[in-house]
């Protein structure tokens, strides 16, 4: 079951333990995909915190947001770009994504294979995703004090696995999240060191998330999601939810 997004813009953007945890990630991310430039970039379940690096020079951006979490508009102080839609049935046609970034969504969806087959079809040929889910060898995954420690962690193997079963070409696997889920200042200190150390070591070893990218193999098949209306020769417009 999806969490509450007021619970996740409290973790993330509210709380010491949150704020380097989306700082860390998003580096990640950022090194496999430095730019999108003139791209569509979307991001499903709570993958907001990780697109800002996107905004200035990607052609759209796209935060989606399922309904049993909820949504909010993001980014503050600027032209919303957040939606509400359904876990398998998102408000854009097929084939107008880029890149997509899933997190807090795949492990905590009850139906995750619908959900895959949804973001493959709207990625375009040759489009990529981002998959960040808890890694049950973690530590994060382990605790109730942070949004990874809900829904059901993967063993990276088993991600793969399930990616490819959807047609996805696995690229690329990382882990992330070696510092410790504690808020107690003598583990703020080390989360540093913790991480730098943690790259050195296997992926088993302790990373509180998995990080993988995955390619679209081929074209996706028509249907599926809401349909969107287009005026000949014109691009279509993707749905802003109304501010929370």
């Amino acid at each position: 079951m999806h969490l509450d997004v007021l619970d996740l813009r409290s973790f993330y953007y509210r709380s010491t333990l949150g704020r380097a945890a989306q700082r860390v990630v998003r580096n990640e991310l950022v090194q496999i995909w430095p730019e999108a430039k003139g791209q569509t970039v979307a991001g499903f379940g709570f993958a907001v915190p990780l697109l800002r690096p996107y905004l200035a020079d990607a052609r759209r951006v796209i935060g989606l947001m399922p309904g049993p979490q909820g949504v909010m508009p993001w980014p503050p102080g600027e032209k919303n770009v957040s939606v509400l839609c359904e876990d398998t049935s998102w408000p854009l046609p097929t084939g107008i994504v880029d890149k997509l970034v899933v997190m807090h969504g795949l492990e905590t969806s009850q139906k995750p294979e619908l959900l895959l087959a949804e973001c493959y079809r709207v990625l375009g040929p040759g489009g990529r995703a981002v998959f960040i889910v808890p890694n049950r060898a973690g530590m994060w995954a382990r605790s109730d004090r942070t949004p990874f420690g809900f829904g059901r962690p993967y063993l990276p193997g088993q991600l793969e696995d399930q990616l490819r079963a959807h047609d996805f070409t696995v690229r690329h696997a990382t882990a992330a999240l070696y510092q410790l889920p504690s808020q107690k200042p003598i583990w703020r200190k080390s989360a540093a060191f913790l991480e730098k150390a943690g790259h050195k070591i296997p992926m088993l070893a302790g990373g509180g998330v998995l990080i993988v990218e995955a390619a679209k193999a081929k074209a996706a098949m028509p249907g599926g999601g809401s349909v969107v209306k287009t005026t000949a020769g014109a691009p279509a417009s993707v749905p802003q939810a109304a501010p929370a």
